[in-house]
């Protein structure tokens, strides 16, 4: 273990009546975005246990100081945009804080990859970040702690009402491969392709316990008496150990989606996370419209995992079962029709529909047809990180 400071001090959020109260005194639709990066050596592209460093410069910086955060290993650090009351405000700091942690890691002499995986990395070399919070992970998990070195992108939405907050939840449930298909960006591991879009869903979401996607709970009540449970028998001493691909968090009285691999352009995290908030907004709207029964029930979990295996597997390129039409989709038509479903909620909010005709798997695969390396790959898009990601240092010549 690498010893730090605690950069993210535990709090249990297992109250749930506070928690409750928490959900029913939100505001609908603010906005938080997190983003997570790789820790590099510039020159060899291998990881760098430097988290400790950089979060101990990020506290005298006050851009960096609030935001800056640790995710269990110590070749990863995450940036936080904090509340925003819109999309715009989230994305505007959230650009500022980009800047300046990138700056910051210029400083220190390394380089930041944002890629759902790291092409090469033994995950037997990494390490976990010795604070209590991530010593508990690693006695809880073991070699499932061990063995996760990935990246992602998470986006929060404030919902509220606590029934509501579930609601949206359940039904974001079948949202899930769509949005995990649009951000695939992991297809290298072990220096091999690993025939996979997205190998990191395999390491992440299959691997940690209550993981994946939740069965539909229908009620706070419901789902209040599951935590309960986890609560009391001390299966779960955190909320945090609640990893759900979409799940109420209970800090911040928001929905947060967690599917989604890291995303390599800076524009590209942005558009998908514009689309998740609107995905959130649409789900919560059409709540109030209709009802929870009002468009159907939702589908079962082995429906939602036979998709969720699809958008591992094919990504973009692939297909998707439509289990009420019963009939193959393509999934770039998927996300056509969720696109066409979120535009009310897009015009409420001032979101775009903007998505890339390819993604980071899809753009990393034809490269390695063509010939190239997938060391060259790698390096290639961790320049396009950082051109993307902070493009002012680009344009001052930094």
């Amino acid at each position: 273990m690498t010893r730090t400071a605690d950069p993210d001090p535990p709090d249990s959020g297992l109250d749930l009546e506070r928690v409750r109260a928490t959900f029913e005194e939100s505001t609908d639709f603010t906005i938080g975005l997190e983003e997570e990066f790789a820790i590099l050596s510039p020159d060899t592209l291998d990881l760098e246990h430097r988290f400790g460093q950089l979060w101990d410069a990020a506290q005298s910086d006050d851009v960096l100081a609030p935001a800056v955060r640790g995710e269990l290993i110590d070749t990863e650090i995450e940036i936080r945009s904090g509340r925003g009351e819109t999309f715009s405000e989230a994305a505007g700091r959230q650009r500022e804080r980009r800047e300046a942690l990138f700056s910051l890691a210029d400083s220190q002499g390394l380089a930041l990859a944002a890629m759902g995986t790291h092409p090469w990395a033994n995950y037997l070399d990494q390490r976990i970040i010795d604070t209590p919070h991530y010593r508990l992970l690693q006695h809880d998990l073991g070699w499932v702690a061990q063995r996760n070195n990935t990246w992602s992108l998470h986006v929060h939405v404030g919902i509220r009402g606590a029934d509501r907050a579930i609601a949206v939840c359940d039904w974001l449930r079948e949202l899930l491969p769509a949005l995990l298909a649009v951000s695939a960006n992991s297809p290298f591991l072990d220096h091999r392709d690993s025939g996979l879009h997205t190998v990191r869903s395999e390491i992440f979401t299959r691997t940690f316990p209550r993981c994946g996607v939740h069965e539909p709970f229908r009620t706070w009540s419901r789902y209040a008496d599951l935590v309960d449970l986890l609560t009391a028998t001390e299966t779960v001493v955190e909320a945090t150990q609640l990893w759900w691909s979409v799940r109420p968090h209970h800090a911040f009285g928001t929905v947060e989606v967690r599917i989604c691999d890291a995303q390599t352009r800076g524009d590209e995290s942005l558009a998908l996370a514009e689309l998740i908030a609107a995905c959130v907004a649409q789900a919560a709207m059409e709540y109030d419209e209709h009802g929870y029964d009002g468009t159907g029930s939702p589908l079962g979990g082995n429906q939602i995992e036979e998709n969720l295996w699809r958008a591992i597997r094919y990504g973009m390129d692939g297909e998707m079962l439509d289990f009420r039409e019963r009939e193959l989709v393509p999934t770039v038509r998927v996300l056509e029709r969720l696109i066409d479903w979120t535009a009310p909620a897009r015009e409420r909010l001032g979101l775009s529909g903007d998505l890339p005709e390819l993604n980071g798997a899809q753009r990393a695969r034809r490269a390695l047809a063509e010939g190239a390396s997938i060391e060259q790959i790698y390096r290639d898009a961790v320049a396009e990180t950082a051109r993307t990601y902070a493009p002012g240092r680009v344009a001052s010549g930094q």
